[in-house]
């Protein structure tokens, strides 16, 4: 068996990695590379032809592990793409978006390259790519074998988001054993992380490789405290979210804060049409949430309440810029890369009364990065902006495992033969988290570089 990374390998973003065995090529996720823009210049570059691709396996429905399938079909791929049946919805719906998203920034993109005199980047996929996508995906069941080309596999729940996946897949008479994202146990919405089996070979993420969460508990505390310290001093709360999961528990967390009398009358905008979407998502999946969550859905909308406005149309976004009263705007994207949270960004960060809360991860070269690391100013839409508001990070609503969760979860998993792969982190927390692995198993773990490839012919 051989296994070549082509994305996730020493950075955050981009999972895509090609399993060859026995004349069968198969790639486990094909996401997107965000971030900057030496890492977005991957997008158009595989070590393989798609052509050659029998099948994927898909593990969730981000955008950093589906988002490069509609360029896999572009490309040439005919194969099937298999995920549960939650991801395959949420999959559509990311897809989309993102072609959407793409379109516009490449334009915006390519003038300020004439500009500068530089050649115009080309589209990487349109809408009509992510529509020929549809065609391939074929759901598979949590816990239901399915066999391919000789190869079998499995779906564990992850525990990430809403019906992600760990992948236990057996060949060549060995167990491979991909964690996906492994999810933050005690979040609000979705069951926690599966036990995972032993297996021969594990390819761990390891995104919150060198720290610790707070717990879910401090977390609303420290949420609360942000919202009403903000509205006391006469100022609104922006909240840079992503569309998939991260907002839905934000929203159910407000409504419980309405629901006790804890938050004041005031406007909470969800200014994000993928999020809008994707609750509708929530609802169709009970089998995917925790049992107390599928209880309250019985009664009523796990998120609607008085205070609560849905805004899908662009002038009910701009219209929230002349809003002067109090305020939770939550939109979209999570790492301010792009999408509305911008241009909120730029009409209120330079005002000290406001706020920003950040609830997830911004990796390396993002605009959240850079204020959360303490920029006084930021460039949005090449205007330069300063960055007078308050700055939370809570990083307890995070979806991924923190290191003692991910140390416990690779207990689990490994025998004393096994083989460890450390993926899906920068480069400093892999790292650091390969040191606790000798340190922990007596064991040496392989950190891939991108495109690096290795061979497991005798794992046992």
């Amino acid at each position: 068996m051989k296994i070549t990374f082509n994305g996730a390998a020493r950075v955050v973003t981009g999972s895509c990695h090609l399993i060859e065995t026995n004349g069968v090529k198969f790639l486990l996720d094909c996401g997107l590379f965000q971030g900057r823009e030496e890492l977005e210049d991957l997008n158009p570059k595989f070590s393989f032809d798609p052509k050659d691709i029998d099948f994927v396996i898909l593990s969730h429905g981000h955008l950093d592990h589906c988002g490069r399938l509609p360029y896999l079909v572009k490309r040439g791929f005919r194969g099937k793409i298999y995920a549960t049946p939650g991801t395959v919805d949420i999959t559509r719906l990311i897809l989309m978006d993102a072609a959407q998203v793409q379109e516009e920034h490449i334009k915006t993109l390519n003038r300020k390259r004439l500009r500068e005199g530089k050649e115009p980047k080309e589209l990487l996929y349109t809408l009509d790519d992510v529509f020929d996508t549809f065609g391939h995906f074929s759901p598979v069941n949590y816990h239901e074998w399915k066999e391919v080309k000789g190869v079998k596999f499995r779906f564990l729940d992850a525990g990430h988001i809403l019906c992600s996946e760990s992948v236990e897949v057996v060949v060549e008479g060995k167990r491979l054993l991909f964690s996906g994202d492994i999810g933050n146990a005690g979040k609000p919405l979705i069951r926690d992380p599966e036990p995972p089996p032993k297996a021969d070979i594990v390819m761990i993420e390891t995104t919150y490789g060198d720290r610790k969460h707070k717990s879910l508990k401090e977390s609303i505390e420290e949420f609360k405290t942000a919202v009403l310290d903000t509205f006391e001093r006469g100022g609104l709360v922006l909240i840079p979210t992503f569309a998939l999961e991260r907002a839905q528990d934000i929203l159910y967390i407000l409504k419980q804060m309405y629901e006790k009398g804890e938050l004041p009358p005031c406007r909470v905008f969800l200014d994000s049409p993928l999020a809008i979407s994707i609750t509708q998502v929530f609802k169709r999946h009970p089998e995917c949430l925790d049992e107390k969550v599928v209880k309250e859905m019985r009664k009523g909308d796990l998120y609607k309440f008085p205070y609560l406005k849905f805004t899908r149309t662009v002038e009910e976004s701009k219209k929230i810029n002349d809003y002067k009263g109090r305020a939770v705007i939550i939109a979209g994207n999570g790492m301010c890369t792009g999408g509305r949270i911008l241009h909120h960004l730029k009409h209120r960060i330079w005002d000290k009364k406001n706020s920003i809360i950040f609830v997830g991860y911004q990796a390396e070269g993002t605009i959240g990065r850079q204020i959360i690391e303490g920029a006084k100013k930021v460039k949005i839409f090449n205007e330069v902006v300063a960055v007078k508001a308050s700055v939370y990070t809570i990083n307890g609503f995070s979806s991924h495992a923190d290191q003692p969760q991910l140390l416990s979860w690779l207990k689990r998993a490994i025998h004393r033969k096994s083989k460890i792969i450390l993926i899906h982190g920068e480069e400093k927390v892999v790292k650091n988290f390969s040191n606790l692995v000798r340190e922990i198993f007596k064991m040496e773990p392989i950190s891939p570089k991108l495109y690096e490839s290795f061979r497991f012919d005798h794992c046992n």
